[in-house]
């Protein structure tokens, strides 16, 4: 992210500068998924130092950031509430598509967001059928292995991507999980190209999911249909993408009209 898109030195209308200032901040330690230097900070928010500093140090004391040993700043404990209430918010708005979704096709629908350098579900409507895919709210996951958390990497850039997979690690569930980097790049460099994900087995043997990023959403956001292979085959891909497109769209939008 450049200085001139942070949102940091963007001051809406009417807005409070400090505000704004200090979520720009927050932002520019999430984009660095979740700690940045000082020196990344300031050259990625483009205020001078005094202010970031007078700024840093107030989020240090409400304990929505914290400083790391290095000196560096991290997202700290005092945003886990929030962030918890707001995930939650986040699968409200979303579970009638997701029941939309599961009526349409008869598959579960889930929709997760990123944490950190995992993905987290936040909401599932379950399938109705005997056999189906079921994953627990609030589960983390590594996000190279899921197809909503391939859905939300393909939507960041090269860095972001090689930082997360560094950290996180990429262990490999099944054999058709992805173990590297140049690997899941190329994986990422496919979803950008044809607008959504696939999990091929690579969460678990036998269930296949189709996945798709919600556009410009206040937090990186992904929906999916998910089931087994038996069932979720091209046939189904064919009817499923459009209608994911298109509840990726309507979230996206009840999203942008409640800013």
């Amino acid at each position: 992210m450049s200085s001139k898109d942070t949102p940091a030195i963007r001051q809406s209308k009417g807005g409070v500068q400090s505000v704004e200032r200090a979520f720009g901040l927050l932002e520019c330690i999430a984009n660095s998924a979740g700690s940045a230097t000082l020196s990344h900070i300031a050259a990625d928010v483009n205020l001078p130092l005094p202010t970031i500093h007078r700024l840093l140090n107030t989020l240090v004391n409400l304990g929505v950031v914290r400083q790391l040993p290095d000196r560096g700043y991290a997202l700290g404990p005092g945003l886990v509430r929030l962030g918890d209430i707001a995930g939650s918010q986040l699968g409200a708005i979303a579970r009638p598509y997701l029941r939309e979704l599961v009526a349409e096709l008869g598959e579960s629908a889930n929709v997760a967001t990123m944490d950190g350098d995992m993905v987290v579900y936040v909401d599932q409507v379950a399938s109705e059928r005997q056999m189906r895919m079921f994953t627990e709210v609030g589960r983390r996951a590594h996000m190279h292995a899921t197809g909503v958390g391939k859905a939300i990497l393909a939507g960041l850039d090269s860095e972001q991507v090689r930082h997360i997979a560094t950290t996180a690690g990429m262990p490999t569930p099944t054999e058709y999980s992805i173990g590297t980097i140049d690997g899941l790049e190329a994986e990422l460099e496919l979803i950008r190209e044809r607008g959504y994900a696939i999990d091929e087995q690579e969460q678990e043997l036998g269930v296949r999911c189709f996945a798709m990023a919600i556009p410009d959403s206040p937090a990186p956001l992904a929906i999916s249909v998910s089931g087994p292979i038996s069932r979720v085959d091209q046939s189904f891909a064919d009817r499923a993408v459009p209608l994911l497109k298109e509840a990726a769209a309507r979230i996206s939008a009840e999203m942008q009209s409640g800013r």
